[in-house]
């Protein structure tokens, strides 16, 4: 049978126009929101229970030696050795790096949540690891010869850093740690500032090698522990680095692997060695405004589509360190400055994206997480 046409219309139907009101249409266009303007999160707050969290990460895998990157030269049978008896205060958490910048997070942690439940458990690794014995040897296996460029300079950079932490943390512990891992930092920091002096550019890759990030950790050592001549030296190849550089191509960022945003840690190195109206004028030139279009691929997280794969979990690294990276750049501009604001809230964002990825990323993302995570979350630097 053949349907009339036009078709009959249900009874109601004259309850329900087929065209929505104007008022209807003005109002779904009033609440309706962009998808690529994600509302503003409020900051994550580093509480105890997160610190705790994140604490615990760092004291199970400091004794862990297995599985294990090494990433020293083998010359012989001889230096075929467990990392233990190689490095025998930085042996786990997978390579020595990682291990340094565990206890660095539980030094940290100790110094803003002293009271934690953890607490005896940091104590009691700081003193089994921190030791005069154990720290000699790691000073023994810098020095030679072979071990020259090892963990250059991104390891060099977080020994230095633990370094200026126990000299800021209070207390008899803290001297005796103190004075146990100095020898060490000072040889690392003249071994440091030997390279920087030949380097003739600096690296921009978005990993282990970049020398920003190095930078970034180097003067806050050298500021904290008063050591005029290095600081001299960084300051002036940071400079000599960065201080020409214009408009930081941030569309091809990031690279596939990357837990560091060479532009954003270059912004994070030059507000340390800057006035405050010298950065905010070279940042003019270096970095678009957050809302253009430019900025885009540094406005969201970026995707993780493995966070079990170790190197693909680098990601989520990544957004705990543009995350500080733009805390640093946006407390630098002048008070009242919008961009502030603006900067702010992607940090935020990606803030909670790496807070929510990483306690699934299995032990290639956990072994070093905790440490980018309370990095930010205690707002480390200026």
């Amino acid at each position: 049978m053949t349907a009339p046409w036009p078709p009959t219309l249900p009874r109601f139907a004259h309850r329900a126009p087929i065209v929505p009101s104007l008022l209807t249409l003005l109002l779904w266009l009033g609440c309706s929101r962009s998808p690529t303007t994600p509302p503003p999160e409020p900051p994550p707050v580093l509480t105890p229970e997160l610190a705790s969290r994140l604490v615990r990460l760092s004291l199970s895998c400091v004794d862990r030696p297995w599985p294990n990157k090494p990433g020293h030269i083998l010359d012989g049978e001889s230096t075929l050795r467990p990392p233990i008896e190689l490095t025998p205060a930085f042996f786990g958490c997978f390579d020595w790096h990682s291990a340094v910048h565990g206890h660095w997070s539980m030094v940290r942690v100790l110094s803003r949540f002293p009271q934690l439940a953890e607490t005896p458990q940091i104590r009691a690794k700081l003193d089994a690891h921190l030791t005069p014995e154990r720290l000699a040897k790691e000073a023994a296996f810098f020095a030679e010869s072979r071990n020259r460029t090892f963990e250059r300079p991104y390891g060099i950079a977080w020994l230095l850093r633990l370094s200026a932490e126990l000299h800021n943390l209070a207390g008899p512990d803290a001297r005796r740690w103190e004075a146990a891992v100095t020898p060490l930092a000072q040889l690392l920091a003249e071994r440091l500032g030997h390279y920087l002096a030949r380097l003739s550019v600096p690296v921009r890759a978005g990993t282990h090698d970049n020398t920003a990030y190095a930078l970034t950790h180097a003067i806050d050592y050298a500021r904290a522990t008063k050591n005029e001549a290095f600081h001299i030296l960084l300051i002036a190849r940071a400079k000599d680095f960065y201080l020409a550089d214009r408009a930081c191509p941030v569309a091809y960022e990031p690279s596939g692997e990357d837990f560091i945003s060479p532009c954003l840690v270059e912004a994070d190195l030059m507000h340390r060695v800057l006035s405050p109206s010298e950065f905010s004028r070279w940042l003019a030139q270096f970095l678009p405004r957050s809302k253009s279009p430019e900025f885009a691929r540094l406005q969201a997280p970026p995707e993780v589509r493995d966070r079990h794969d170790p190197r693909i979990g680098h990601l989520i690294g990544l957004s705990f360190q543009r995350a500080a990276a733009l805390h640093g750049i946006s407390r630098s501009l002048p008070t009242g400055d919008a961009e502030a604001a603006a900067l702010m809230q992607i940090a935020n964002r990606h803030a909670h994206d790496g807070l929510r990825q990483m306690m699934d990323s299995g032990y290639g993302g956990e072994h070093w997480l905790a440490s980018f995570a309370l990095y930010l979350l205690t707002e480390v630097g200026p």
